[in-house]
Formats: structure tokens, C-alpha cells, sequence
């Protein structure tokens, strides 16, 4: 069997490595190529203890809670607690320790409320390392594909700040930190959801003009890990020299940024796939570069009497596009920065990739 380690920043051919594309050439080369898992839960709504700093514009407020005041639930343990990082849970606005009971919570159907689960079977969901779905007490993160594992803690964003831009790899930070890149085509909403995930309204300076985010821009997170925001693709107004200049620099970022854990592919669910974002979930596979789709402006609902489909629909149409290039789908989620619907889901998976990252 030929390596694939070198391929990959820190062991990342054992939990991030993309799907398999359907190439003679890739098969020929890799004889047993290690394929993408799926993953989706309960805990959107979660975050750990005496968290008192104020994080956003809108004046959120944590209330710090002793240990003594909190509600534990019986045969379970919070000693970690005393020695952070603790992956005990808290409820968000309560005092109430979440306990390994707490499953099966998901609403799937509420009377007079439209569906919008998507039935996933077990093969196509994403199962992260050391994770075992033999039970059926294992979760799948609300509009996602995606199960949690145990690495799935310390997700909450308590500090976030602009670090620099770069318009060349070397440019970028080299503190070692890990970091996850937000990319896809121009006016997909991807500041907006980066807002959203740091819920900071202007962290990330969004514009009614496509094409607007023109360098490689860090942001660092709680001081440990970035979110970095590359330029948008397929801006047809946008000079050809400079869309040449964005992919060769955004493409030898992914190529050689040895820290990078993830890319985030954001695909907008609100319209059909698009031929460009195919195009670019199959370089991203063929160059063995780990990956996440991320549905995003998910709120928009199409009626059915003008022939729009619902973003589910949407969702479902893009995997079945994705056969044609790769084996296997790789994790999704679906977003809205409007509702912030898969906020909480997105920072949970981004921490149990960057967990098993740093750990290995």
C-alpha cells in the first residue's frame, strides 16, 4: 500500500482525508485508499462553565455558576472540571451538567412545522476515529451528516480577532496553530457566516459586491486556532489577470499550509449546484485536501407552484452530482447566517477535527 502520510499535515490521512475520486489513475496509485466518515447531534446548544467574557456586539452575557450551584445528574462525573480543559457540558443559559443520558432529544416532526430533516443512511455518515455506532446511542449533528465524538469539546468562540492578510502562503502566521479555511464562490454568504460563527456582525466586512475578499485573512480564535477566509471564485467581473493571481495563491495554500486541518467548501443550497462548484469539490479530492461541505443561506424556502426546491432538496441533488467525481460523499452541514441554524454544529465538528489534529 503506497503512504498517503506525506500528503497530509499531521496525520490527517487517518481522519480528514477526502473522498475517494473515481479516477483509474487514483486507484491505481492508491490500492486502498482511506474514505471520509459522516457525523450530526444534540449538543448545538451547549457550553461549559464560567465562560464571563462578553463575545459579540449584541451583548450576550454568560452567568458564572460554582460548582456547588450546579445541577449534576446522578453517575455523572465532573472532576475534570477542576482541571481544564473539562469535557463536562453545561446547558447554555442553565445550570444543568449535561449527562450521558441525554440522547434521543432530536424534534424530527412538529405538527403544523415542515420537515426539514434529510434521512441519512449509516454509509453515508461521516464517523470520525476511535467512535462507535454499534449502539444506537450515537448522535448525528442536527442538519448534517456528521457524528460526534468524544473529541467534540471546547467548541464555544469566547474571543475573536482580525490577525492579518497575506497574498502568499509564507506570508501567513507560523505559530503553529491549527486552522480552518472558509472558501467558495463569490456571494455565497461566506463572511456572513463567518459573522455568524464568531457572532460578531462586522469581524469579517461583508459587501454587496461579489468578489470583495481578496488576500488570505486570519482570524484567531480564543487564542489557540484560526478561521482564515480566502477569496471567492467564479467573480466573472473581476479582471482575468486577477482570478488567475486568487486561484494560484489560494490553491498553493491548500497545497502547502502544513497547519491546515480543514477546508470548508461553502455551496449555496437556496439555488442548483453549480458546474464551478463541482469542479472545485473535485480538485479539492483529487489533491487529497480534507474537506467540508457547508449548505449555506439554508432559510431560503422555494415554493413549489414556481418550480424552486426546498434546500433539502437541493442538498440531496448536489450529493448525487458528487457520485460522478467521488465514491464516497464527505461531511456536510447545512448553515444559515440569517438564523444561524448549523452555527453550533459547524464549531463542534471544527473542535473534534482540531482535537484529534492536535492530539496526533
Amino acid at each position: 500500500m503506497v503512504s498517503l502520510t506525506h500528503h497530509f499535515p499531521k496525520l490527517q490521512s487517518h481522519f480528514l482525508h477526502p473522498f475517494k475520486p473515481n479516477s483509474s489513475t487514483f486507484l491505481k496509485t492508491h490500492k486502498n485508499p482511506l474514505l471520509h466518515f459522516p457525523i450530526s447531534s444534540l449538543f448545538s446548544s451547549l457550553s461549559t462553565p464560567r465562560i464571563t467574557r462578553q463575545i459579540d456586539e449584541e451583548k450576550q452575557t454568560h452567568v458564572e455558576i460554582p460548582l456547588q450551584k450546579l445541577f449534576i445528574p446522578p453517575e455523572t462525573d465532573i472532576s475534570s472540571l477542576k482541571n481544564p480543559p473539562s469535557n463536562v457540558r453545561v446547558l447554555k443559559g442553565s445550570n444543568i451538567v449535561l449527562s450521558k443520558y441525554a440522547n434521543n432529544a432530536q424534534v424530527i416532526k412538529t405538527v403544523g412545522e415542515e420537515q426539514t430533516n434529510v434521512e441519512i443512511s449509516i454509509e453515508k455518515l461521516f464517523i470520525p476515529p476511535e467512535t462507535d455506532i454499534s449502539s444506537s446511542n450515537y448522535r448525528v449533528l442536527k442538519g448534517s451528516n456528521i457524528v460526534l465524538s468524544k473529541y467534540g469539546n471546547n467548541a464555544q468562540v469566547i474571543k475573536a480577532e482580525f490577525v492579518k492578510s497575506s497574498v502568499k502562503t509564507e506570508e501567513c502566521p507560523n505559530d503553529g496553530s491549527p486552522e480552518f479555511a472558509l472558501v467558495g464562490r463569490s456571494n455565497v454568504g461566506k463572511s456572513s457566516l463567518l459573522n455568524s460563527i464568531v457572532r460578531r456582525k462586522k469581524l469579517a466586512l461583508t459587501s454587496k459586491k461579489p468578489g470583495k475578499t481578496q488576500c488570505i485573512n486570519h482570524f484567531r480564535i480564543n487564542d489557540s486556532w484560526y478561521l482564515v477566509d480566502l477569496p471567492g471564485y467564479g467573480y466573472a467581473q473581476a479582471p482575468g489577470e486577477v482570478r488567475v493571481e486568487w486561484g494560484k495563491f489560494t490553491k498553493d495554500y491548500f497545497m502547502n499550509r502544513s497547519t491546515l486541518v480543514s477546508v470548508f467548501l461553502l455551496i449555496d443550497a437556496s439555488i442548483p449546484a453549480k458546474k464551478m462548484d463541482l469542479e472545485y469539490a473535485s480538485w479539492l479530492g483529487q489533491n487529497k485536501i480534507p474537506m467540508t461541505l457547508v449548505f449555506t443561506k439554508c432559510d431560503k424556502r422555494k415554493k413549489k407552484k414556481k418550480g424552486g426546491k426546498r434546500p433539502e432538496e437541493n442538498v440531496e441533488d448536489f450529493q448525487e452530482l458528487i457520485k460522478e467525481y467521488f465514491e464516497t460523499a464527505p461531511p456536510w452541514i447545512m448553515t444559515s447566517s440569517i438564523t444561524n441554524q448549523g452555527r453550533d454544529e459547524i464549531l463542534l465538528h471544527m473542535a473534534q477535527l482540531r482535537n484529534y489534529w492536535l492530539k496526533h
